[in-house]
């Protein structure tokens, strides 16, 4: 079971390739593809309240790599030369140090050895976007369910006296 001091690290691009809705897109536009990823993981980090790190490979871009934050979510683009499963690597074994329960969402084999061998939980990219879906299935019946116990609660709370008073307000009659 999750709790909310759990991290969850995930392979951006490897989601992308494996989430129908995202391969389509990025047949498009990589950037949508991405965006919309990390929408849809900011959706999943505030249901659950885990940590969420998504890790994009840059390892064939020049740079140094970059951290950033956004949508409460930590983006981290790979330095070069690094790939995105030496990253998570890495960082699986920095953040199990401070004793945390991680997940990492990857469907790539060796990377979900290497993460278990380090102390990580794995989570294939199919089992993370089958429980996004519960989630989001969960968030809409508790919203219809708070909208359901919501209405007329005024009117509820009246006595019929009042009520009675009101409706003949509201039909122009003194």
């Amino acid at each position: 079971m999750k709790r909310r001091d759990d991290i969850l690290l995930v392979d951006g691009y490897n989601m992308i390739g494996a989430w129908p809705v995202l391969e389509k897109l990025k047949a498009f536009d990589l950037e949508e593809a991405r965006d919309k990823l990390l929408d849809m993981l900011a959706d999943y980090q505030g249901f659950t309240g885990m940590a969420v790190y998504v890790i994009f490979d840059a390892h064939q871009v020049p740079g140094l790599g970059a951290t950033f934050k956004h949508h409460k979510l930590t983006i981290v683009y790979t330095k070069e030369k690094e790939t995105a499963d030496e990253c998570i690597e890495r960082m699986v074994v920095e953040l199990f140090q401070k004793r945390r329960h991680l997940y990492v969402a990857t469907s790539d084999l060796v990377e979900q050895h290497v993460a278990f061998a380090h102390g990580a939980l794995r989570l294939s990219a199919r089992e993370l976007l089958i429980e996004m879906e519960q989630n989001r299935k969960q968030i809409e019946l508790t919203l219809r369910e708070e909208t359901k116990s919501r209405r007329n609660t005024v009117d509820n709370s009246l006595s019929l006296e009042i009520r009675t008073q009101l409706e003949r307000l509201r039909r122009g009659k003194k």
